[in-house]
């Protein structure tokens, strides 16, 4: 189970790890979403140095109107567990958005009153 926090808006943070093609991991923090539904996007410009595979293109209907992303085969870590996962690049993502397809897989737990996030098995 991984513990998460509360942004200053509330949003629900989680930290993961993106792991590149040659093995490097970053540490990064990356805020539920579910109004997105897959499992990860992140902003184009953030794409650089981790030599994932471009499996393709989709147009996806955002908060924003209709946008287009790059689609990679992507490597996470969350709670210690490896995942390969569809990454979506678009621009002007903020940030990087988990989806809600991980909630297929993970509980997601959140008390506000109590302060408690977790997503876990």
């Amino acid at each position: 189970m991984i513990e998460g926090r509360f942004g200053d808006e509330e949003e629900l943070i989680f930290e993961i790890e993106l792991i590149a093609r040659n093995g490097f991991e970053l540490p990064i923090d990356a805020v539920l979403d579910t109004g997105f539904s897959d499992f990860l996007a992140i902003d184009k410009q953030d794409l650089e140095g981790f030599d994932w595979e471009y499996l393709g293109e989709r147009s996806m209907l955002m908060a924003r109107g209709v946008s287009n992303f790059d689609i990679y085969a992507g490597k996470v870590r969350i709670d210690g567990e490896m995942f390969d996962v569809p990454v979506y690049a678009g621009d002007g993502v903020p940030e990087v958005l988990l989806g809600r397809q991980w909630l297929k897989n993970k509980r997601l737990v959140v008390d506000m009153l109590s302060s408690v996030l977790t997503l876990g098995n």
